[in-house]
């Protein structure tokens, strides 16, 4: 799920989908940053220029596909038309001249949309409204599990989960925790300003006379004045937690369950059969439908063409991006993520990226039957982890890589939080986290990428940003030592991490932890370390 935030303090305070829109946010790093060398440039990106420069120069490399399961991309860009992939047993003639049960899947596939390539799902629901609409008459009058067998009881569960997640999605709810979580900051910056300002009372006037050279000053300079515009403008410190509190209790009584269905986007238009996976034959070739911003963006990263003269290198220099479109302007479905992954692995890619998630996943077994179906035909799964600055360990994300039977996990899947340029910003605020389902960080704020447009380009921010960074790796790793399978590749990438041995902010809260607390490396993505270790498994 993709929601588009460009006020910096809605990044801070709202809970949101994957990526996020960073036009409007100053910085003084570098442009490319993510791609630069901590010891030669002072930021902490993955070192993979230098990589190109002192490891890779004059080594040869075998071209990897990667397909990305998105929002859609941009064929037609400058700096991805020379990079995407076409299918190599496809024609354009109206016939399904690879008899793969997709007809013209040239630059691959359209999950979400009709037969008519014109008509495509761009908007959707929430999954926890749909779990909740599902078994609504079902589970509504039960008060207690020893009503129900015992089939039924885990799924009553599950529907009692989604019936708080349904009340959070109000929009009512969703500006109480706003104005919650500005109340948790409001402890941290009144004192700090209170000191800096040298007053013990001040107003949004003062905030904006104060000046600093201070990056991270400058940032909590920005959002605190964002903090006052909700409230009056006459409003001081001392009025602005109060005129808060009493925000929240007005909009408390607001708050309620819908009674009103939701429409069901997405059957309107792809019209199969959604409780049969074995009805997979829908959907069109149009990988351009819907807004495409999320996939064009993601695809650059990755493989936008090096050293062509225009716009931005992306990681992977010898690649072929595969777009398959499943991700709608809402929250994915369960059976277009599944036969998605199926068709990437069928049509020959060698590291997916997924850039999306959610916190409810009906038919769970669908996906993970595709990643073990991944595993066993040696693909690699890098997925996001998602911006909600949440544990995942205890709030799964969906997709997740923790089988549903036992306790293993996906051996080939990789889960990626994002990191930012320096050590005072490197845990991103909006960043999940999970110090056994989080795999590493990686660059994911304000990294600068192609957007639609042919010759248009912007920094977006979240782990949608990280993912791509680690999967850009990933498919340079597989380029240069093909002889790796997809669970050394992951080894490695994991085993080559930049060790953050100092104290880091846990997204969401001020509080202090150690790295692995957050992830189970501890640790950044570093593709010099990678391709180091790499060259000593090849």
């Amino acid at each position: 799920m993709k929601r588009k935030i460009t006020s910096l303090f809605l990044i801070l305070f709202l809970g949101f989908g994957f990526c996020l829109n960073a036009q409007n946010t100053a910085s003084t790093t570098p442009r490319d940053w993510h791609m630069m060398d901590y010891q030669q440039d002072h930021v902490y990106g993955i070192s993979i220029e230098k990589a190109y420069q002192e490891l890779l120069k004059n080594k040869k490399s075998a071209p990897v596909v990667v397909a990305i399961i998105d929002s859609g991309i941009d064929t037609l860009h400058e700096d991805l038309k020379s990079v995407i992939w076409h299918n190599p047993r496809e024609k354009v003639n109206g016939l399904d001249n690879d008899h793969d049960g997709y007809v013209e899947d040239i630059f691959g596939w359209n999950f979400i949309g009709s037969k008519d390539p014109s008509k495509n799902v761009t908007k959707d629901t929430e999954e926890a409204l749909r779990v909740y609409y599902k078994d609504k008459d079902k589970f509504a009058n039960i008060t207690s599990e020893d009503q129900l067998s015992k089939k039924d009881r885990a799924l009553f569960r599950e529907w009692q989960r989604s019936k708080v997640a349904v009340l959070q999605l109000s929009k009512e709810q969703k500006s109480i925790n706003m104005l919650m979580n500005a109340q948790k900051l409001y402890n941290e910056y009144n004192p700090f300003f209170q000191k800096e300002l040298n007053k013990e009372t001040y107003t949004v006037t003062d905030l904006k006379a104060y000046q600093t050279k201070d990056e991270e000053k400058s940032v909590m300079q920005r959002n605190y004045i964002s903090m006052f515009r909700i409230a009056k403008k006459d409003t001081t410190n001392s009025l602005l937690n109060s005129r808060i509190a009493f925000m929240i209790d007005s909009l408390k009584p607001l708050v309620k369950l819908p009674e009103t269905p939701i429409v069901n986007y997405r059957d309107e238009i792809v019209g199969d059969n959604y409780s049969d996976l074995s009805d997979r034959y829908y959907g069109n070739n149009n990988v351009m439908g819907g807004d495409h911003r999320h996939g064009t963006h993601v695809a650059g990263i990755i493989g936008a063409a090096r050293n062509n003269g225009v716009g931005m290198n992306g990681i992977a220099d010898n690649v072929k991006i595969m777009m398959i479109r499943a991700v709608p302007d809402g929250d994915e479905h369960d059976k277009d993520i599944a036969l998605a992954i199926r068709y990437a692995v069928d049509h020959g890619a060698k590291v997916i990226n997924m850039s999306f998630g959610k916190p409810f996943s009906p038919e769970q077994k669908w996906v993970e039957e595709a990643f073990r179906y991944a595993a066993k035909k040696d693909v690699l799964i890098v997925k996001a982890a998602g911006n909600d600055s949440k544990n995942i360990d205890v709030e799964p994300s969906f997709p997740t890589t923790r089988y549903m039977k036992g306790d293993k996990k996906a051996p080939n899947v990789l889960t990626i939080g994002a990191s930012g340029a320096t050590m005072k910003t490197l845990i991103a605020p909006f960043s999940n986290y999970g110090k056994t389902m989080v795999d590493v960080f990686a660059p994911g704020v304000r990294i600068y990428s192609t957007i639609p447009g042919n010759k248009t380009y912007s920094p977006m921010s979240g782990t949608s940003m990280a993912s791509p960074v680690v999967a850009g790796l990933a498919a340079v790793l597989r380029s240069y030592f093909p002889n790796l399978s997809a669970v050394q590749i992951k080894q490695v990438i994991e085993d080559s991490v930049v060790k953050i041995t100092e104290q880091v902010r846990k997204p969401g809260s001020t509080e202090q932890v150690s790295m692995t607390e957050l992830c189970r490396t501890g640790g950044i993505v570093n593709a010099y370390n990678a391709i180091k270790l790499a060259e000593e498994k090849k």
